[in-house]
């Protein structure tokens, strides 16, 4: 199942996604947001999938005004440094030994086709694609046999990075959380409709179409496993969850010369099976 949260007639709604058209689950009689789904449980579930099986109020997927899957998760937590090439060449080049994790913020995100905003105070905007994993189960010290059990699906995430901020000290918060910079969607993809963990599928960045980033999330340092139990020995995971998964090689910084987006770009990141997330560049 394919959920999402967008906007009809300027109203917050729920929907599945069934091909080129949104059904409307709120109209159907649960919550406007995936976040209230995932409240509700496995019942939640149950519902959305019963309601979209019998159709009901649609909207054009190409019309509607999309927002984040996942509009106010109690934490979303970004990986660092979780592709070995990636690793080589950023400037620590050496694989971490445990999962290097920072936080990042709902203000620092917008949805499928909006504009991620360049700020004026760096021109070191840079991309990178994400596979992200929400969580559907609540739980703390979670076995990593057990932590898929934990995830209800996967989405997409371009982690925009503001560089120069990103490295002006050892914490990379303040690089990471620039108003409107990364973006999330363009929907849930629930995990039954993936391999286990989410293994084995391509991942692309295309930047005006030019492939810049293109690997495999087999090749993770830390699975969606690991991630989910290490990250529930610190803090017990809820609902809405989010954990951003890191980015392969090919970034734009690490690029001779390098490589940022400007104004009037468009930057596409591509899960295979998962869809495309894509968003224009427009300055501050």
């Amino acid at each position: 199942m394919r959920l999402l949260n967008y906007l009809k007639a300027g109203r917050q709604s729920l929907g599945a996604r069934n091909g080129d058209t949104i059904i409307d689950l709120t109209a159907a009689g649960l919550p406007d947001s995936i976040d209230g789904l995932l409240a509700m449980g496995v019942d939640g579930l149950k519902k959305a999938g019963e309601a979209a099986t019998k159709g009901g109020e649609t909207t054009p997927f190409a019309q509607a005004r999309l927002l984040a899957p996942v509009l106010n998760p109690s934490k979303a937590i970004a990986v660092g440094l979780n592709y070995i090439d990636h690793a080589a060449e950023s400037p620590y080049k050496d694989a971490p030994k445990y999962p290097v994790l920072f936080h990042r913020f709902p203000s620092s995100w917008v949805g499928h086709n909006e504009p991620l905003i360049k700020p004026k105070s760096s021109d070191q905007f840079d991309y990178e694609a994400e596979l992200a994993v929400i969580i559907g189960k609540a739980g703390r010290h979670i076995a990593k046999d057990k932590a898929l059990d934990h995830v209800v699906g996967y989405s997409l995430f371009n982690d925009g990075s503001i560089r120069d901020f990103q490295f002006k000290s050892h914490q990379w918060m303040i690089g990471k959380n620039f108003d409107a910079s990364g973006s999330f969607g363009p929907e849930l993809v629930t995990a039954d409709e993936l391999p286990p963990g989410a293994v084995g599928l391509r991942i692309q960045a295309r930047l005006n179409g030019q492939v810049m980033q293109d690997a495999n999330t087999k090749d993770m340092i830390f699975d969606v496993a690991t991630l989910v139990s290490t990250c529930s020995e610190i803090f017990e995971l809820r609902p809405g969850d989010v954990i951003i998964s890191g980015t392969p090689a090919g970034v734009g910084f690490a690029r001779k010369p390098p490589v940022f987006m400007k104004q009037g770009d468009v930057i596409e990141v591509e899960v295979e099976k998962v869809g495309i997330l894509r968003n224009t560049i427009k300055n501050e």
